[in-house]
């Protein structure tokens, strides 16, 4: 166990202050605030809303539902079960503080597993376009800001990585056994 965590504090070493740059703060700093990603978010819900007309309805209450289950799982169960302190407020670290350090636990990321689980249940709704990989390059960007902005861990973004896409998956699964037969690709209008 200590050579993994190891292995983890020196990845964020890397990650926070070799690689600390004024060109990566101005992307990276601002991509992981959850304002920024209002646009994005809004025109994803009014493309759903025009294109998916039998089904718009069911995917916006998954939606909701992948959301709450993966908050709820990394904020409330697994936070709190595991009560890991940030590199922020680890004082051996010396952590570069791009950001103002939260006094939450640091494992799992809750960015890494709320995006995660968005981008892979909107991966697989947007399965007819080979435009979705973005959802995950997305979640991965915002991932990997967490570390370099110093308030996680490596393995807390790669671990909360992970259960964002099983719960994306998921809740995505159970989408489509609650439509059943209904949802096709001939739904989506162009």
């Amino acid at each position: 166990m200590d050579f993994l965590l190891g292995i983890d504090e020196f990845l964020f070493t890397f990650i926070n202050k070799s690689l600390s740059s004024a060109v990566l703060d101005s992307i990276l700093i601002p991509i992981r605030h959850k304002l920024v990603w209002i646009p994005l978010y809004l025109s994803i819900l009014v493309f759903v809303y025009l294109n998916f007309k039998k089904s718009k309805w069911l995917i916006f209450l998954f939606f909701g539902i992948t959301i709450v289950f993966s908050d709820t799982i990394s904020s409330k169960l697994i936070k709190n079960s595991v009560k890991r302190v940030r590199p922020c407020h680890v004082e051996t670290l010396q952590a570069n503080h791009k950001i103002p350090c939260s006094y939450g636990f640091s494992f799992t990321s809750s960015h890494a597993t709320n995006h995660f689980a968005i981008g892979t249940f909107l991966f697989f709704l947007f399965s007819f376009t080979k435009k979705r990989k973005w959802f995950l390059v997305w979640a991965s960007i915002i991932s990997f800001a967490q570390v370099y902005v110093g308030v996680h861990y490596p393995f807390d973004v790669l671990i909360g990585g992970i259960i964002g896409c099983f719960i994306g998956l998921t809740t995505y699964h159970f989408f489509e056994l609650a439509l059943g037969k209904f949802i096709n690709q001939t739904e989506y209008v162009t």
